[in-house]
C-alpha cells in the first residue's frame, strides 16, 4: 500500500494491520486507551507550542486510535466506522436545533443552556454526567462549573467568588493548624476549587494556568541544573542561597 489522502484507504490500511501485524493483531480495547489519551495530551502541547505541523501529525494518530478501536468493534460485529459517523452527525443535528430546526437562540449562553436541556430529555440524571470521571482535576473541576452556569447557576460577578476564595482561604489555614490531615487535604480541595472558579469567571483556564507554571518552573530549574553543571557541580551539592540566585537569573532571562 502507499499513503493516501482519502479517509477509506486509512480504513482499509488499519485492516490490513490488524490481519499482518503481530503487534497490531494483539491489541484490544483496554491495551491501548492509555495511548488514546497520551496522543490527545501530545496535539494539545502542540496547539499550546502553536506548532501546526505537529498538530497535524498528532491529529493523525489520534485519527489513527478512532479508526483502530472501530476497527476491533467492527470485527466483534459492534459497529463499524459508518456507525460511529452516523452517530456524531445525527447528535450534532439534534443538539443544533437552532441551526437545523426552528428553535431561536442567537446568544452563545442561550446556545449552552437549550445544549445541556437536550442532553437531560436524551435521558441523563444530571447535567454532569457528561463530565468524565477520569479527566484531571483542574479540567473537570473547570467543565463541571462551567456546565453548571450553562443552566444559570453562577456567581453573579467574580468579585463574590473571591470572597469565597478568601473565605477558603481562612478554612484551610483554620485546618491546617488545628485539624487532621484529612480535613486538610479536603479544605485544600475547596481551596482549589474556588481558585479554578475565579479564575474561569475572569475568562482564564485553570489547566492552561498549571501547565504554563509546570513549563515555567522546568526551564528555570533546567537552567539552574545545566548552569552548575557548566560549573562541575551538581544541584545535589549546591546551597539553596546558589540555588535561589540562579533561578533569579532564569527568571530574569525570561523577563
Amino acid at each position: 500500500m502507499k499513503p493516501s489522502r482519502k479517509f477509506e484507504d486509512l480504513v482499509e490500511l488499519i485492516a490490513v494491520l490488524r490481519k499482518e501485524c503481530p503487534w497490531d493483531r494483539k491489541q484490544t480495547h483496554h491495551s491501548i486507551k492509555d495511548n488514546l489519551i497520551e496522543e490527545a495530551y501530545e496535539a494539545v502541547e502542540a496547539i499550546d507550542n502553536n506548532d501546526m505541523d505537529e498538530l497535524r501529525k498528532e491529529l493523525g494518530d489520534l485519527l489513527l486510535h478512532v479508526v483502530f478501536q472501530t476497527r476491533m468493534a467492527t470485527e466483534t460485529d459492534s459497529f463499524d466506522i459508518g456507525d460511529v459517523i452516523y452517530s456524531i452527525s445525527e447528535k450534532l443535528i439534534r443538539r443544533h436545533p437552532h441551526v437545523f430546526g426552528d428553535t431561536v437562540a442567537e446568544e452563545e449562553n442561550r446556545v449552552a443552556a437549550n445544549w445541556e436541556a437536550i442532553k437531560l430529555n436524551e435521558g441523563r440524571e444530571s447535567i454532569l454526567d457528561g463530565v468524565p470521571k477520569h479527566l484531571p482535576g483542574l479540567i473537570r473541576a473547570q467543565r463541571m462549573q462551567e456546565k453548571a452556569a450553562n443552566v444559570g447557576f453562577d456567581w453573579a460577578e467574580w468579585q463574590l467568588a473571591w470572597e469565597k476564595l478568601n473565605e477558603e482561604i481562612d478554612e484551610w489555614r483554620e485546618a491546617v493548624n488545628n485539624q487532621t490531615a484529612k480535613e486538610q487535604q479536603e479544605e485544600f480541595g475547596d481551596l482549589l476549587f474556588s481558585l479554578v472558579n475565579v479564575g474561569r469567571l475572569l475568562g482564564l483556564n485553570a489547566e492552561d494556568a498549571i501547565r504554563g507554571a509546570n513549563r515555567k518552573f522546568l526551564d528555570r530549574f533546567q537552567y539552574i541544573e545545566q548552569t552548575l553543571k557548566n560549573r562541575d557541580q551538581s544541584v545535589v551539592d549546591a546551597s539553596l542561597e546558589e540555588m535561589d540566585e540562579l533561578w533569579n537569573e532564569a527568571k530574569n532571562k525570561s523577563q
